[in-house]
């Protein structure tokens, strides 16, 4: 059975984050809470969001899905039938996209958020190399759990200057 996008939806449907903007997807995965964030990747994630990430990031979709561990023709098959990531596919993609919402929520907090682009900025972040890494850089960590919480983690360390 084909799951569509429209067909199926996050059992709490005012949870979902609007897919339209990186940015917007971002702030609202981010400031959800764990429970509602599990229930949005089991129902899936619409598979055209990945579009949306590649183009809000300015990244080659060839290195997108190297980051990720995605299979781009399984991805490109479900966003031309309109259907839905599976849950493994689904977590990746949110833990972007709730990346994305914890950079711009760092720089909010900091009073400097006018003209900051959090999308571009974290892209440019995952592609250096970083010494807390041992010189690898944040993006190649971001195919699994627990290189997606280490960036996390690094990220946040960074706002308390523990790491620039």
């Amino acid at each position: 059975m084909v799951r569509r996008a429209a067909d199926v939806l996050p059992a709490r449907k005012s949870r979902a984050p609007k897919w339209g903007s990186l940015s917007d997807a971002g702030r609202a995965l981010y400031e959800a809470n764990a429970l509602d964030r599990v229930e949005i990747v089991k129902a899936g994630v619409p598979a055209s969001f990945v579009t949306t990430v590649t183009r809000d990031l300015g990244l080659a979709k060839e290195r997108f899905y190297g980051m990720t561990g995605l299979a781009r023709a399984t991805v490109d098959r479900k966003v031309a039938r309109r259907e839905l990531l599976n849950p493994s596919e689904s977590e990746r993609l949110v833990g972007f996209a709730e990346l994305v919402g914890q950079a711009e929520s760092l720089v909010r907090e900091s009073g400097s958020a006018a003209d900051f682009d959090g999308a571009h900025w974290i892209a440019a972040w995952l592609e250096a190399p970083h010494p807390a890494l041992a010189g690898r850089r944040p993006g190649d960590l971001m195919d699994t759990a627990d290189g997606r919480g280490l960036v996390r983690n690094l990220l946040a360390r960074q706002q308390s200057g523990a790491y620039g």
